[in-house]
């Protein structure tokens, strides 16, 4: 089986032989039902096959989805003149490196289309060679315009760039609606939904697909279609793995399925990591390994955000459709770009909970983290979480906490924000981390943390205080009854009291009994 990794050409697919899980029927849906459409969804997802898709199926190419499901629902197979934008190939670190993307474009089309010099401004351009288009054809016209806000992403953390690039954009998107009478269709994708009063404030028509489960399968793939398209190539992986053929279909949802872009709907696996590890017979990270943008921990540190309640703070739809307040709340960022999904919903207040949405982004993105939030060994090799899952696997309380007294004790790290916020991060990763190789839940009483380890032998109940003692933290656990739970347990117990001292910013008491 050929595997289209990396390939963004429906035709390239079609005529070279590579397996192609079948979403023209969202396709026909869309343009036999609207005009106008915006998708957002991670990177890798898709999106520009998708576009791509529709740039054939525009430009009338019958011949390449012969067998698929549009060949039944299509009976007319009109040729569009089509405008395909792609924002992907540049590096936006100037507003003319922007300019010079958009007229580029624009002065490919006038070629095509005919040019006006009295059209000056790219929006009056664009409107200008829009209308030529559809004049010159016959025909209304097609904008496909891929990842849209790739150069607002690359310029977070550059407020006035960040304003330079909106109102360029806005003023060119503009164009879309004067333009309106002479396009048939336009589909804009992203990784992100900047608030529409910015970049999209004159195109209010545009409609939003995102959260609509009718097009929540429109990328990646389906369990049925994992099933449908590729069940030899999990036998085959099984076979090399040495496992059986559903233990490998356990491990690949574990691994890579779990997004969800609306409530109660199918889980999605991410197609990157899934045909990437059919290909090569082996599990990876493979959607974590081509890379995470840094303005993701740059915004996590700005929002002064506390790790901890990234699976527990509840969100609107409204919130969680907008990044516009990412410098207070950085969930709507982390959530459109692919490392938190959908995992609950209040359908009385009407508030979404957010969640990893598998293993590979769970144990990536906080390993990703760990540089960023723990102390950095000096003179030390790296960290090393083995030495710590060693010492838990062997009932060595003491050896645990006297490593990771010493970890923070003669590490060097900056601190972000206030020294109790680095703190609780601090230990969120760290416990996180163990929680890859043995059992960690966290849980908040009183407004503290605490954590509770379990493995097959021993059972840890750690308390931990900020600028107190571990005295007071010993007292929480014995009033608040932590161990009663686990009084008929074959297994040792040990209760751990810590206090962190934002003074000497480092453990400076703690207690195991």
């Amino acid at each position: 089986m050929k595997y289209p990794i990396g390939i963004q050409s429906f035709e390239k697919i079609r005529t070279e032989g590579f397996v192609y899980i079948d979403k023209t029927a969202f396709v026909y849906k869309l343009a036999s039902e609207g005009c106008y459409y915006f998708l957002s969804r991670p990177r890798r997802f898709g999106k520009s096959l998708l576009i791509s898709t529709m740039e054939a199926y525009f430009h009338g190419k019958k011949e390449l989805f012969e067998g698929l499901a549009i060949s039944k629902l299509e009976k007319e197979w009109h040729k569009y003149p089509v405008m395909h934008l792609d924002l992907n190939t540049e590096m936006y670190n100037t507003t003319e490196a922007l300019n010079n993307k958009l007229n580029l474009a624009l002065s490919e089309w006038e070629e095509l289309y005919g040019s006006n010099p009295n059209e000056r401004s790219l929006g009056t351009r664009f409107e200008g060679v829009i209308r030529r288009a559809s004049e010159k054809t016959g025909s209304q016209v097609v904008i496909l315009v891929d990842e849209y806000d790739k150069p607002l992403l690359q310029a977070i953390g550059n407020k006035q760039l960040q304003d330079d690039y909106r109102n360029i954009l806005k003023a060119f998107y503009g164009a879309l609606k004067s333009a309106d009478k002479y396009i048939r269709f336009a589909f804009l994708t992203g990784v992100t939904k900047f608030g529409k009063v910015s970049v999209f404030s004159d195109l209010n028509n545009l409609t939003d697909i995102s959260f609509d489960r009718r097009y929540s399968a429109i990328c990646g793939v389906t369990e049925a279609e994992l099933h449908e398209y590729f069940d030899a190539s999990v036998a085959e992986l099984a076979d090399v793995n040495g496992m059986t053929k559903d233990e490998c279909y356990g491990q690949l949802k574990l691994d890579y399925d779990g997004y969800h872009f609306d409530w109660n709907t199918p889980g999605i696996y991410n197609p990157f990591s899934l045909l990437n590890t059919l290909s090569s017979c082996q599990f990876r990270d493979y959607w974590f390994e081509t890379g995470t943008p840094t303005f993701l921990v740059y915004q996590l540190q700005k929002a002064n955000y506390r790790l901890d309640e990234m699976t527990e703070e509840k969100l609107s739809a409204d919130t969680l459709n907008s990044i516009d307040i990412m410098d207070e709340n950085p969930l709507p960022l982390l959530y459109q770009s692919g490392y938190l999904t959908i995992k609950d919903y209040d359908t009385e207040f009407k508030f979404y909970t957010l969640g990893f949405p598998n293993r590979e982004v769970r144990e990536g993105f906080v390993k990703y983290l760990q540089p960023y939030y723990m102390p950095k060994s000096t003179g030390r090799s790296n960290f090393d979480v083995s030495k710590f899952v060693n010492e838990v696997r062997s009932g060595k309380a003491e050896s645990f906490m006297q490593r990771l007294d010493s970890f923070f004790a003669n590490g060097d790290y900056a601190l972000m924000g206030d020294k109790e916020l680095y703190f609780h991060n601090a230990m969120y990763v760290f416990f996180t981390l163990l929680g890859f190789y043995v059992d960690v839940e966290r849980h908040t009483t009183d407004g503290r943390m605490d954590m509770l380890m379990q493995t097959k032998d021993y059972i840890y109940i750690f308390e931990f205080k900020i600028d107190q003692s571990a005295d007071v933290a010993m007292k929480q656990i014995e009033e608040k009854g932590y161990a009663r739970p686990f009084a008929d347990d074959s297994r040792k117990l040990f209760k751990i009291g810590v206090n962190f001292s934002t003074e000497k910013r480092c453990i400076d008491d703690w207690k195991v009994l």
